[in-house]
């Protein structure tokens, strides 16, 4: 597989001219950011924000959900803009450099949140989850231009589980470090030093992305107004109806993967009072099963359909709700935890490849720019949720995990009525028009 020519009629996986090494180079990315969202967003500075920089303030975690919130909010007003703009210019690989360069600096300088300052610990994340989210919807528009249509599940999950593996690293590394710390050094003295390490591997591990992967996309005409291809797209909602169920769907069960992506170290901590080297090797083992969950589920949605593995994944999700709200002891919250990674995995592989399989393959920027557009306005309501009922009701993390059950309800529901191959077709007349 490592042949200039390696076609999909001779490998049903890489679309031609695609080496092998390309494929790697394009998962490497999500080997580097996910170092960022696993040991910023998930396992570490999280907990270290609620305990040291708010001094555990009733309002600490809706403070955090805020300001994640908040990113989010600038990610869903600018991702189509993005989107747009890279297709016009076909400057993907371009733009995604820029947002590397930007999640790195501002994770960097999480140094300098030290505790009670939170605002600039708010300013900085705020900044940090805006480029890595950037940066993620860029990544996955090249899905499409190196693997087939009856590959894009198991190259998406290729991705995906050398993500997790990259998150690994990162949590692995960061806890080295920490265990050679003396006894009772306090979180304000190592957390910083684990912003500079998770910022140097974010950084390095991106630099087979930027050799060996290509911008294959054509400059695409483009109106003046930024907006008007966004617009237009919008207009044409009614030729795209799967799609746009989709991405509905997408709004709702990643409101749920949101709110535990942001909150889960938070509530080993206060709900299951796991201590932070507790939560940080509990996050290891979970990485590891995304990773096998993203890998596995790649192949079995290429094989069972997409609709099938995604209805199986956000039946999972529901599932791991009501272990995670029963747990008392340690034993069931593992189980919920694992089972919550192996979905987790599952479901980012098989979203993402679900969109590129309906996306009109001349505007792959534009359209994933709408992906990251309905992702992002679930990570805006999602966490926030957990965060309000957190407040409403104090120290309530059960209830608040029980009501952002909900929207993987509200998501299974809603994939019924979605034809992929109707939507697929859609796609190609739209492109030979």
């Amino acid at each position: 597989m490592t042949e200039a020519d390696s076609s999909a009629e001779g490998t049903h996986r890489l679309a031609r001219n695609v080496r092998f090494r390309e494929v790697w180079a394009w998962s490497m990315y999500d080997f580097a950011n996910s170092g960022y969202t696993t040991v910023v967003i998930t396992a570490v500075f999280n907990a270290y924000f609620v305990a040291a920089v708010a001094g555990k303030a009733p309002w600490a975690t809706f403070a955090w959900t805020a300001a994640l919130s908040l990113s989010y909010l600038a990610v869903l007003v600018t991702a189509p803009l993005v989107g747009a703009w890279a297709d016009a210019h076909a400057a993907k690989k371009r733009l995604l450099f820029y947002c590397t360069v930007g999640c790195v600096l501002f994770t960097a300088l999480l140094w300098f949140a030290s505790p009670g300052a939170v605002a600039l610990a708010i300013v900085l994340v705020v900044l940090s989850n805006f480029f890595f989210a950037t940066g993620e919807n860029l990544i996955a528009a090249f899905l499409p231009e190196l693997a087939t249509s009856k590959a894009m599940g198991r190259v998406s999950g290729w991705g995906w589980a050398l993500g997790y593996i990259g998150g690994i690293v990162s949590l692995g590394v960061s806890l080295a470090y920490l265990m050679t710390r003396p006894e009772g050094t306090p979180a304000s003295e190592s957390v910083p030093v684990v912003m500079l390490i998770t910022a140097a591997i974010f950084a390095l591990s991106a630099v087979p992305t930027f050799i060996f992967l290509k911008e294959r996309a054509v400059p695409q005409p483009a109106e003046a107004n930024p907006w008007s291809s966004v617009l237009h797209t919008l207009r044409e909602a009614r030729r795209f109806q799967d799609l746009r169920r989709f991405l509905l769907t997408i709004l709702f069960y990643q409101a749920g993967i949101q709110a535990v992506i942001a909150l889960a170290a938070i509530y080993a901590q206060e709900a299951m009072k796991f201590t932070t080297q507790q939560t940080i090797v509990l996050i290891l083992v979970v990485n590891i099963t995304a990773a096998a969950g993203a890998f596995a589920f790649g192949h079995l949605q290429d094989w069972i359909g997409h609709i099938r593995a995604m209805r199986l994944v956000l039946a999972g999700w529901i599932v791991m709700i009501v272990l995670a709200y029963l747990a008392e002891g340690a034993t069931l919250f593992w189980v919920a935890a694992n089972l919550a990674g192996l979905c987790m995995g599952a479901a980012q592989a098989a979203g993402r490849a679900i969109v590129g399989y309906l996306a009109p393959p001349a505007r792959l920027a534009e359209f994933f720019g709408l992906w990251g557009l309905a992702v992002k306005a679930a990570s805006i309501f999602g966490p926030i949720t957990y965060g309000a009922v957190t407040w409403i009701f104090p120290g309530n993390h059960r209830l608040g995990i029980l009501v952002v059950g909900v929207y993987f309800v509200i998501g299974i529901v809603l994939l019924a009525g979605i034809d992929v191959e109707r939507g697929r077709k859609v796609a190609l007349d739209v492109t030979e028009q």
